[in-house]
């Protein structure tokens, strides 16, 4: 069995790897090797399509006949001139220049930098929403180092493993290259978790969607898979929109976009600041909204902002003198309600202080509340961002609620669930994603998707619990350790790989099975919703008002008790208090010692 985890990591670290030897920062470096992950990306894909194509191609004077550029088109992939495809590329020669190629334009190819170069403008001629968004920039590496870059990811490996895996892949290097590149203009890469949950929430069928500050372009690709595992076609039944004031930013989502097959209408540059500008003109027409806007912006220009309307609530504060707004969290949050049709559901990120600001910002959010349009709130903890340590909250608008739930709001405190992945990171892993969605449906009455969840927890478990899988895990260490002791020298590195690999799949069918534990013990095995202290709680807009119109789940669903450690707190105490006293005696004499022996070495 290939581990995905374990070829992500190799190929980031042999890229990486590169860059350290070049003179490259990584902010030169990000969009070539994401631009060759593409290319890499769309010759795999190429060669599927084409041997589909192929199957049932009509012959013609005995001869099968060539494949054209439309038969790609109705199948979602580009098509690849052959000096645009990887393997033609990976077996130029060493000196390019004797070679006596041609670029599009009739002038001689005299490095691989060109060869790549040229291969760019090959795949941009074939998709305009490409044109002009690939680098041209592979001049400025060494050819070594391109050759490399070119060989590391022509894995074989890749290919074996099948499916969306090169997607998959381009996904880990923009999230590590969001780390690496955290000089630039803010966060442009939401993490996977965050916006699976956002999408989970709003379940997207089909219709317009908008992000209007869309990054990378996370909240479309998820989106995309999101629908097309619902068995349907993304790019048929979604409309993607987006506005994006970065280039560099737009540039990563129509290539981002294009590695997973969708289309969509983004814009770049002055006119899609999202503040002053509806570039699509959107106002109440979308389905769906989504996006993680910058959080806290100021000097806002108030006349400009007003002018350009989607302000159904008014303004946020302004300062008199200077006529800017000072804090435009609540016009994002204005701009997200404004931009939905009667039946359209809204999801984004947002500043946890967002959640209870006061002033006008007090003002916005009762209006708000008061529409019964306010669905979700879920408070998100600590490193949930590459780059960023700070928590978040999630919003969910919903314009056709249930009538049962129209005066309601959920709130979930998740600040305490999450998956360390190390000392700067946490996630949601899937089945925590899961769970917490659970707790949506329940609260719209979709008892019967919850069951399904409980259902595919006990298919992946087979019986197995969490008792039996804690003892299973303890006796293959021990037997992995007796197994690598055992080992002559020469097999010791494979056997502690399948060990390892051993332990790591226990370790992952226990994490399961700890997750349904975690989800059957607050809402049973058939689904029942109870507000659960610490967790999760149903509040009514009357419940809010009552809270001064605070959207901080921490305020409704209170704190969970501690478990009850069977430890007597005075007794414990008493304890502590006698054993620092015995352990200050202690350092008392040995001062004194110290003295003495300072006296009689400074007498010598």
């Amino acid at each position: 069995m290939i581990n995905i985890r374990k070829l992500e990591s190799e190929l980031w670290e042999s890229a990486d790897l590169l860059r350290q030897g070049s003179k490259l920062t990584s902010n030169q470096y990000c969009m070539p090797v994401l631009a060759l992950l593409f290319l890499r990306y769309a010759y795999s894909r190429y060669k599927m399509v084409e041997k589909e194509i192929l199957q049932s191609r009509p012959m013609r004077g005995g001869r099968v006949m060539p494949v054209e550029p439309s038969d790609f088109a109705a199948k979602s992939a580009l098509y690849l001139p052959k000096e645009a495809q990887f393997d033609y590329l990976v077996n130029l020669p060493d000196n390019v220049a004797s070679a006596g190629l041609k670029k599009k334009d009739g002038h001689p190819i005299n490095s691989l930098g060109e060869a790549v170069n040229n291969a760019m403008q090959l795949v941009e001629d074939q998709s305009e929403q490409l044109t002009g968004v690939l680098p041209k920039t592979y001049t400025s590496f060494a050819d070594d180092l391109l050759r490399e870059l070119l060989r590391i990811f022509n894995n074989k490996t890749i290919d074996e493993v099948g499916g969306d895996v090169i997607g998959r892949i381009y996904e880990y290097f923009l999230s590590k290259f969001a780390k690496a590149v955290a000089s630039d203009d803010g966060v442009f890469f939401t993490p996977k978790s965050l916006v699976k949950m956002l999408v989970n929430v709003l379940e997207p069928k089909q219709g317009v969607m908008l992000d209007p500050a869309c990054g990378s372009g996370g909240m479309f690709v998820q989106t995309g898979d999101f629908v097309n595992a619902a068995g349907m076609n993304a790019n048929t039944q979604m409309t993607f929109y987006g506005q994006e004031k970065v280039e560099y930013n737009a540039q990563l989502c129509l290539m981002n976009m294009a590695v997973h097959g969708l289309n969509g209408k983004i814009i770049s540059g002055d006119e899609a600041n999202s503040f002053y500008h509806d570039y699509h003109n959107l106002t109440g027409k979308c389905d769906y909204v989504m996006a993680n806007p910058p959080f806290n912006v100021d000097k806002v220009k108030a006349e400009s902002a007003s002018a350009a309307g989607r302000l159904p609530f008014g303004l946020p504060g302004v300062n008199a003198k200077t006529k800017e707004i000072g804090n435009a969290n609540y016009l994002w949050i204005s701009y997200f309600y404004a931009y939905l049709n009667d039946h359209g559901r809204a999801g984004f990120v947002m500043a946890s202080s967002a959640t209870d600001s006061a002033n006008k910002d007090r003002d916005i959010r009762e209006k708000l509340v008061r529409t019964g349009d306010v669905d979700v709130m879920v408070s998100v903890g600590n490193n949930f961002f590459y780059t960023l340590s700070l928590p978040c909250s999630l919003w969910f608008f919903d314009r056709n609620k249930n009538a049962d739930i129209r005066d309601k709001v959920l709130f979930i405190d998740a600040r305490n669930y999450y998956t360390v992945v190390d000392r700067t990171l946490n996630e949601w892993t899937e089945w925590q994603l899961r769970n917490l969605q659970a707790i949506v449906h329940l609260y719209r009455g979709e008892t019967g998707k919850y069951k399904a969840l409980v259902a595919d927890y006990d298919k992946a478990l087979n019986g197995q619990t969490v008792a039996a899988l804690e003892e299973a895990l303890q006796k293959q260490k021990a037997e992995a350790k007796q197994l690598i002791a055992d080992a002559p020298r020469k097999d010791k590195k494979r056997i502690e790989a399948e060990q390892n690999a051993r332990i790591a799949e226990i370790e992952d069918t226990l994490e399961t099975a700890r997750q349904r534990e975690w989800l059957v013990s607050k809402f049973g095995e058939e689904g029942q919703y109870q507000d659960v202290l610490g967790l999760c709680k149903i509040a009514t807009i009357q419940e809010i008002e009552e809270k001064n119109y605070s959207l901080t789940p921490g305020a409704y669903v209170g704190v969970a008790e501690q478990e009850d450690d069977g430890v007597d707190f005075h007794e414990r105490m008493n304890e502590i208090h006698s054993e620092l006293a015995r352990l200050n005696r202690e350092a008392n004499v040995l001062m004194d010692e110290i003295q003495k022996a300072w006296k009689s070495w400074k007498n010598l």
